[in-house]
């Protein structure tokens, strides 16, 4: 929680305890959760937390750069709380979703006089469980 209130500070973001245990959940869970695996996850120990705070809240990380919000897909949102450039995976059998490292210059070309600014990749396939015989 330490970690989390940092950062929101450091983003002039009054460090309230949802906004912490959302932020909280988001850097110490790497499984790029839903809305509803979060909102599943929380709600126990904050029976007051309410899906629309939840949305606002991952609206706020998302905007100040404290979180990803990864539309892998066009009907799911998924989020990361490790906000560096890297690619994700996601297994099309299972939905499992993977971080990647981007090493060097990947090949892409990018138009004359564009600033990069951050880098998204997305790979779709199969992942290693799903592929191993039971």
């Amino acid at each position: 929680m330490k970690e989390a209130q940092v950062l929101l500070e450091g983003k002039g973001i009054r460090p309230t305890q949802q906004r912490l245990a959302v932020l909280a959940y988001l850097l110490s869970h790497k499984i790029h959760p839903t809305v509803d695996t979060i909102y599943s996850s929380l709600q126990p120990q904050m029976p007051t937390l309410s899906k629309t705070t939840l949305y606002n809240t991952l609206k706020l990380l998302s905007s100040s750069g404290l979180a990803l919000a990864l539309t892998i897909d066009g009907d799911e949102i998924r989020f990361d709380g490790d906000t560096s450039d890297h690619g994700h995976c996601k297994c099309r059998l299972c939905g499992q979703v993977y971080d990647f490292e981007l090493r060097g210059d990947y090949p892409v070309e990018l138009p004359p006089g564009f600033r990069q600014e951050s880098t998204h990749l997305y790979v779709w396939g199969t992942c290693s469980d799903c592929l191993s015989p039971s």
